[in-house]
């Protein structure tokens, strides 16, 4: 039988508004204990919004954990206490860059950062674009701006190490294997089985809402 990786104890070290930082001590084979450290994450969704000329919608964003500006898909936190994925992407398209989409369907589900952190995102794809208004942006969103990126080229800039966001990468990727035919991608229906869901919760016994704002 498999070993289970039981939890002996568990404390909060950090406590931030879109992220924890938690110690569990856990139970390896053999009996012995080792501490583990956990970032906890809302989790996230992104998009891979698709126009009739085979574009995609990017945005540049600064990003100050490696202090540069990236190429990066719309994106953002699950912060909103039991909204449904498909919705926050609607919203996420919409206030980072000004669009609607008409057709959705799931392309790829990531876990980031599986070492140390329990963050995982859900990229659409999202087709039958229209321009809506866009709400006025603040912070790092008030610098973004918004290009297209044929999707050939959106590839090669993934295989060229130009497009370095993982989440972009994935989604891209995912998309050129979906439009090529290869794949098919998923109904929105399909449950988000890794969903973060320990923030949350410790978020709304605190008597904590959502939209905490941003990836």
């Amino acid at each position: 039988m498999a070993h289970e990786f039981a939890v002996t104890g568990s404390e909060i070290l950090v406590d931030a508004p879109i992220l924890a930082l938690r110690r569990d001590r856990v139970v390896m084979p053999g009996g012995r204990e080792a501490n583990r450290e956990i970032v906890e994450h809302f989790g996230a969704v992104a998009i891979v919004a698709l126009d009739e000329d085979g574009r995609v919608a990017m945005v540049e964003q600064y990003r100050h954990s490696v202090a540069a500006r990236l190429l990066e898909l719309p994106a953002g936190i699950l912060d909103v206490a039991g909204e449904p994925e498909l919705e926050c992407a609607k919203r996420e398209l919409r206030e980072e860059a000004g669009l609607a989409a008409r057709d959705w369907e799931v392309l790829v589900d990531l876990v980031t950062s599986p070492g140390f952190a329990d963050e995982a995102v859900r990229v659409f794809l999202a087709r039958g674009l229209s321009e809506v208004e866009r709400p006025e942006a603040e912070d790092e969103e008030a610098d973004m701006t918004l290009e297209w990126v044929s999707l050939d080229d959106a590839t090669r800039k993934v295989l060229a190490g130009e497009i370095v966001n993982s989440i972009a990468a994935s989604g891209i990727l995912a998309a050129a294997a979906v439009l090529g035919g290869a794949r098919r991608a998923r109904p929105v229906e399909e449950p988000f089985a890794f969903r973060p869901q320990a923030l949350a919760r410790r978020r709304a016994a605190q008597g904590l809402g959502g939209d905490m704002k941003k990836i």
